[in-house]
């Protein structure tokens, strides 16, 4: 089982089936505010959906390919993130993230970012962790400039969503970079 407080407000913990209902109704509340730059949102529309995601999330732990995990915000499962791919040969792991609406603007992700990088270097021996986002995203963007990850490049065209393509910005930074900030 995994579990990760970042403070006594906050902790990551690995997703369970028993929050699949959580999930789904978070999601439904932000449905507007998330589809908007996540392509995913569309196609998660039951429960049952929710929880074939949670199998994914906890076979991807397991098998030690990602780590995806719930954001538990004063006791209240406010969103997910973690790492969607874990590269073991290059030592690379590529973060995402996403926030319940009603818990945006209180600093959670940015403190959560933190908290996986940290995690991925410390106990991951990571030696890079990358963040992408959409181009247009600058509430997203803002979380790996505001934690030093340098902007490394642009991805034409990454992404459909919404019925168009969205091109991606894609941030890093290397673990000798995340000692000295």
């Amino acid at each position: 089982m995994f579990t990760y407080m970042l403070n006594e407000n906050l902790e990551l913990r690995l997703l369970e089936l028993q929050d699949a209902e959580r999930i789904h109704d978070l999601i439904d509340q932000s449905r507007n505010h998330l589809r908007e730059w996540l392509p995913w949102v569309d196609h998660s529309t039951t429960v049952e959906d929710t929880i074939a995601f949670i199998k994914g999330t906890r076979t991807g732990f397991a098998n030690n390919t990602s780590l995806t995990a719930g954001i538990v915000y004063n006791d209240e499962l406010a969103g997910v993130a973690g790492f969607n791919e874990m590269n073991w040969s290059n030592k690379l792991a590529v973060m995402g993230y996403w926030l319940g609406e009603g818990f945006q603007g209180n600093g959670i992700m940015t403190k959560v970012s933190k908290g996986l990088t940290d995690y991925a270097f410390s106990y991951l021996k990571m030696n890079k962790v990358e963040i992408t986002a959409a181009e247009f995203n600058y509430r997203s963007r803002a979380i790996p400039e505001r934690l030093g990850f340098t902007m490394e490049g642009k991805i034409r065209q990454r992404e459909w969503v919404n019925g168009q393509f969205v091109d991606h910005i894609v941030y890093g930074i290397l673990r000798d970079e995340w000692k000295k900030s």
